[in-house]
């Protein structure tokens, strides 16, 4: 029976610690917003640029994973060249210890629940008060008090004198196989967590209780930094190569750091205790926090220098295959455990979004060639590839719409919310534009097939026309991932009404030929081309529409 209560006692307390880190990391980058995607202009090619920055934002949302996951995803997004993501990944190793200092500075000094519980109610009241609009910063609030509470519990739970873990002392007499077994359960234990930064909160509440000693301690954070990995090869399963070297740069560069901390153990134990003052005895819980960032921060500097070379290592070992052409698109949604980053999922699907415009532009493109009267060239080199870009433009539509379905469902802001509805709609327009891209090609090579031709003058007014709805389309397709402004928006509504007018024109001309006597199946054909390329244009303006609202202007 005390098993059972013990079980539940360390399931609930750990419950406790890792709900309260996963909201707090929440609720800090719900409060930091759009501010996360801008930190991409500092991770230049300026190694340790890169490095701070990794550092901090790690140590402002309190989750390495999260920001590894960010970095591999926008490697395989191609926001990030693999080189600079090297020195965001060894920062964010170095951020991720904050968190054991916090609780080194506060779990063990006073009482916890006489400043966590009334820190958890006032985030509760800016959580509940709306009009303050403070509920991100609420939740943070909130989510910092329950990983202190955890802590306390956790703490209470295997107190020395309960003898619940008293069989942790044992396994301090193997010597080095001690070392080993310590390693194998602090990455068992981190892995399973998802959370170094749990995994060493824990470790040092074992160590302030005096359950295990400082060398078990170490080499318990040592594992831990091997299991820390597994947010950055989750993230990278199912994606491109490039985010695959990125994981692999993680995973080579914890392996290697606790490789080396295992062989220089006894070394490294000495150096910590002359930089922490104090006994280790009196002191436990801060010569393991200080173990955790001097390990990190050593191991950083060191391979800074060196971050082409790992770049090349992992381009050398993760090749990329080589594919006879886009046949098949993928977009995996790769669910990490709990460490999912808003910020890096929503530019992901920002740049999918760009690249499934950039094949309507080259489908476009096709269909001009058609235009411009060859039709026989037309059919010959053109219409097989605008047949397998509307297949593969139909394969982003779904891809992107199941990837942006599941990214509504993570805890996104108010704003966050609004961009992903934003794209989806988008989505669905520019697959819309690839259907009326394919329509048009597959209308041009029946009338070559059927032998209705028609006249050069016919062709030579569509000409303007058809450039009209390309220009609708550019405006469109160069400025997706930027800001609009009032002139570009003011530009895409006179190309609108202007598309509106030569629609009429067109028709009505049709039509008065209809009544003339015309050919009715060619004249018809016409109508729909002309309708087909208005309803492109149309697609491209409520694009348009979409993206000045988002920008705070009206259309």
């Amino acid at each position: 029976m005390n098993i059972v209560l013990l079980i539940f006692q360390l399931g609930g307390s750990l419950g406790f610690l890792l709900f309260g880190m996963k909201m707090m990391s929440e609720g800090i980058q719900k409060s930091a917003g759009n501010s996360l995607k801008k930190a991409l202009n500092l991770m230049t090619s300026n190694r340790f640029l890169a490095l701070i920055t990794g550092m901090l934002i790690t140590m402002i949302i309190q989750s390495s994973g999260a920001t590894t996951v960010m970095v591999v995803t926008f490697v395989n997004a191609g926001l990030l060249t693999l080189e600079q993501s090297v020195g965001v990944i060894f920062g964010a190793n170095i951020g991720t210890t904050i968190t054991a200092w916090i609780v080194s500075l506060f779990g063990f000094s006073f009482k916890i629940s006489s400043f966590a519980i009334p820190i958890f109610g006032i985030g509760f009241l800016l959580t509940t008060l709306k009009k303050l609009r403070q509920e991100n910063l609420g939740q943070a609030l909130m989510g910092f008090a329950m990983l202190f509470i955890g802590l306390e519990m956790l703490s209470g739970a295997i107190a020395p004198d309960s003898g619940n873990l008293n069989f942790f002392s044992a396994l301090d007499d193997w010597g080095f196989i001690s070392e080993i077994i310590g390693v194998v359960i602090g990455l068992l234990i981190t892995a399973l967590l998802h959370s170094s930064s749990a995994a060493t909160a824990i470790v040092i509440t074992l160590a302030y209780n005096r359950l295990i000693s400082w060398e078990f301690s170490a080499s318990l954070v040592i594992g831990s930094e091997i299991g820390s990995t597994i947010d950055a090869v989750l993230a990278a399963w199912g994606s491109r190569e490039s985010a695959k070297r990125a994981a692999f740069i993680h995973v080579t560069f914890n392996v290697v750091m606790a490789f080396f901390a295992i062989i220089f153990f006894s070394p490294l134990l000495r150096f910590v205790d002359f930089l922490v003052p104090g006994t280790v005895h009196d002191g436990i819980s801060f010569h393991i926090a200080a173990l955790h960032t001097l390990l990190k921060t050593i191991m950083a500097l060191i391979s800074l220098p060196f971050t082409k070379q790992y770049a090349a290592l992992a381009k050398k070992l993760i090749k990329s295959k080589e594919e006879d052409g886009e046949s098949v698109y993928t977009l995996e949604f790769s669910e990490t455990g709990g460490r999912e980053n808003v910020v890096a999922y929503i530019v992901q699907a920002e740049k999918e979004i760009f690249k499934m415009a950039d094949n309507v532009a080259q489908m476009f493109r096709c269909v001009q060639v058609g235009f411009s009267g060859n039709f026989d060239t037309f059919i010959r080199d053109y219409f097989d590839m605008l047949t397998k870009k509307e297949d593969y433009v139909d394969q982003m539509e779904e891809a992107l719409t199941k990837y942006l379905v599941s990214c509504s469902k993570l805890p996104l802001t108010e704003s966050q919310s609004a961009d992903v509805a934003r794209m989806l709609q988008i989505v669905e327009d520019i697959e819309s534009m690839s259907d009326e891209c394919y329509s048009i090609g597959v209308m041009l090579k029946k009338s070559s097939d059927k032998d209705m031709k028609f006249s050069k003058e016919d062709l030579e007014k569509l000409q303007p026309y058809l450039s009209l709805a390309g220009k609708a389309f550019d405006i469109v397709h160069e400025n997706l991932d930027s800001s609009w402004t009032a002139e570009e928006l003011a530009n895409a509504e006179e190309i609108e009404k202007q598309i509106d007018a030569q629609h009429k024109a067109l028709k009505k001309i049709a039509r008065k030929r209809l009544e003339g006597g015309a050919e009715v199946k060619t004249e018809l054909m016409y109508i729909d081309l002309v309708r087909q390329i208005e309803k492109f244009g149309d697609h491209a303006y409520r694009i348009t529409s979409a993206l000045g609202q988002a920008a705070g202007l009206t259309a």
